[in-house]
């Protein structure tokens, strides 16, 4: 009877032990994401939320995107996708990705992590675009006017 106790209370003590470290692993990588609105309010409320790394979605001002040419640099501004008329300014200091377009053509929306500084900036240490165009079908051809007669199309 001893073996037995003893196998299953190291059996116990394993599974606490990587129940642990998938518990801190996870809560330790978890960002919360949120729209600048939601931003805004939590540092509004709490100043120790500027000292997170949170995620921010949020779409792309058309037009906000400033280059640097000094230094690796860009700035532009995103919109909370629920209330247009707030805006988050951010700081990006790394190359952009290939489907960062402000020139408005494309509404992108833009996924950034990053913390929030006591400027009102948004410092991005990641950012993300989501492809804007969206698959729709393409518009059917115009059909031949025999064919609206109802003859079904055939000649003769």
């Amino acid at each position: 009877m001893g073996r037995d106790r003893r196998f299953f209370a190291g059996l116990v003590g394993v599974a606490a032990v990587v129940t642990y470290l998938i518990y801190t692993g996870v809560s330790d990588t978890m960002v919360y994401y949120l729209t600048p609105s939601e931003l805004l309010a939590r540092a509004a409320a709490s100043p120790e939320t500027m000292e997170q790394g949170v995620k921010v979605s949020g779409m792309l001002v058309p037009g906000s995107h400033v280059h640097s040419t000094e230094e690796l640099l860009h700035t532009f501004a995103v919109e909370d996708p629920n209330d247009a008329s707030v805006l988050l300014n951010v700081e990006f200091r790394h190359p952009l990705p290939d489907t960062f377009d402000d020139s408005g053509e494309l509404e992108v929306e833009v996924v950034m992590q990053g913390r929030y500084l006591a400027g009102g900036v948004f410092q991005a240490t990641e950012v993300l675009t989501k492809c804007g165009s969206r698959y729709e079908a393409m518009p059917e051809p115009p059909q031949p006017a025999n064919a609206e007669a109802g003859d079904g199309g055939m000649i003769g």
